[in-house]
């Protein structure tokens, strides 16, 4: 689709086509002589062989050539029309080292099959090779000028129905302080949008270190309650003698001589929102505490006090627990669920990811931001400082299991600040070992949704008697969240609400 067409622009069977199935595309994670390309996109028709390489397209070109795109998702209207441009067209890459027939590239059922025609040596994996079949999650490095991952994605992403705000530009932080350009993080922010717009209790759900209290924050700022207060506090430290003192307030001198009157959580809250992040962590007796407060009329009681309050107040309860692990009549009180995604399911957005935190740490450390930042990217227009990454590096951050997410990826850059010993960030030996406790930690890659069928899938279920937990250990995949996905994606009915877990 060309610069400036629009979806409802397209023909409709060529639309539908468009919406189906994701493809296969290869996503730039790193560019050393162009890094603003990082998250652009390469959307690969099956069946049609592309030329890649350096500059324009010329008559002479023995094949098409794959144009890069920043693929975003269109708005959708009221009528659900979609409006606006959802790919926008880039440049050929600049780069003088690579040559203008570099690659050969072709989408199949199995891959992408590549073969390198040009000058710079190709790496995949560690290895230098002439052709080779990429699956997703492998990554490409051209002769330490590019790297180019392997993903599944649409060829348009679903509209957004909900985001109301202006886009920030491509790559960067939005006005929420999220950072991606794939299609789970657009299908996030819609989300968080439409859940900000409702007055009703939310869990969050989602793996330690995915983003739960910044989905959170989110969530209360864009809400009619965004200027009232938002009280967070972490549910596992919540002492079990004083649930009720910390929730509810007490009296002044109840029930020690002495103690000062303290409104509690649940009134500091009102008005507002209440953020329990690990609210799965309290024991099952201790979450009947919070069943009153949660129904509509939000009556509560403090420590000492005979007559009844009030509280008007919107609680987000976030845990890395199955919801059939909670107290279901808790679960069933918050009836807007929201899975986070996790970086293994969302790969391309580990380089901006990794800029996004190397920024925050320069900002912050003057020595860092001398010695790892190029100066020379202040020239393009104020434009934000790049850090020095070796392609290694990248490739390496890419491929790995994470287990803790963002923590994760955090203290591995740390730890290749620490041990880098020039001015670029390095694949160090130390940082190799932490890449390699983290993979003991982690389960195994969660196979490509596609390999598991609708009927696998219902069999599986069915054998079960729809236990989740014992439905995707069987078939192999990194967690229930993965489970749930596959089940959504298929129309299969997830069970009972007590081991609903969206």
């Amino acid at each position: 689709m060309s610069q400036g067409t629009t979806l409802e622009q397209a023909p409709e069977p060529r639309r539908r086509a468009q919406q189906g199935a994701p493809g296969l595309a290869l996503v730039v994670a790193w560019s050393k002589e162009e890094p603003s390309r990082v998250g652009e996109a390469l959307l690969l028709p099956e069946g049609e062989p592309r030329l890649f390489g350096r500059g324009e397209p010329r008559g002479d070109d023995p094949l098409p050539r794959a144009a890069l795109v920043r693929q975003r998702p269109a708005r959708a209207g009221a009528d659900g029309r979609t409006l606006g441009v959802s790919r926008e067209a880039r440049p050929p890459l600049a780069t003088p080292f690579l040559s203008r027939a570099q690659l050969r590239i072709e989408a199949g059922a199995e891959g992408v099959r590549v073969e390198n025609l040009g000058r710079c040596a190709m790496l995949v994996g560690d290895r230098k090779v002439t052709t080779a079949l990429l699956l997703p999650g492998d990554t490409l490095e051209l002769c330490d000028q590019l790297v180019l991952l392997c993903v599944r994605r649409p060829g348009e992403m679903p509209p957004l129905y909900n985001v109301a705000e202006k886009l920030g530009p491509f790559g960067e932080a939005d006005a929420q302080g999220f950072v991606g350009e794939s299609p789970a993080m657009w299908a996030l922010r819609d989300r968080v949008a439409f859940f900000a717009a409702r007055e009703v209790h939310v869990l969050l759900l989602g793996e330690s270190g995915t983003g739960k209290e910044l989905v959170a924050r989110a969530i209360h700022a864009l809400s009619p309650r965004g200027a009232r207060p938002l009280v967070s506090r972490n549910a596992a430290t919540l002492p079990a003698g004083l649930v009720d003192a910390e929730l509810f307030g007490n009296v002044k001198n109840y029930p020690q001589a002495g103690m000062p009157e303290r409104p509690g959580l649940i009134g500091e809250a009102s008005g507002g929102v209440l953020f329990l992040d690990e609210i799965g962590e309290l024991p099952l007796e201790l979450q009947t505490h919070l069943l009153r407060v949660l129904d509509q009329r939000g009556e509560y009681q403090r420590l000492g006090e005979s007559a009844r309050r009030t509280s008007d107040l919107r609680l987000i309860g976030a845990t890395n627990r199955a919801p059939g692990e909670m107290r279901s009549d808790l679960v069933a009180r918050m009836s807007l669920r929201l899975e986070i995604p996790g970086l293994n399911e969302r790969r391309e957005d580990i380089p901006l990811l990794a800029r996004h935190l190397l920024r925050r740490i320069a900002a912050r450390d003057p020595g860092i931001r001398r010695r790892f930042f190029a100066d020379a990217s202040l020239a393009e227009g104020g434009a934000a400082p790049e850090p020095r990454i070796a392609p290694s590096l990248v490739r390496a951050l890419i491929a790995h299991a994470y287990t803790t997410h963002v923590r994760e990826l955090d203290a591995i850059l740390w730890q290749s600040l620490a041990s880098s010993d020039e001015d670029t960030l390095e694949l160090t030996s130390s940082v190799r070992q932490q890449l390699a406790i983290g993979a003991e930690r982690a389960p195994a890659r969660e196979p490509a949704p596609p390999e598991i069928t609708r009927e696998l899938l219902a069999a599986a279920m069915a054998k079960h008697e729809g236990v989740k937990e014992r439905v995707w250990r069987e078939l192999g995949l990194q967690n229930r969240f993965a489970l749930n996905r596959l089940l959504r994606k298929h129309g299969i009915q997830q069970g009972p609400a007590t081991d609903a877990d969206d």
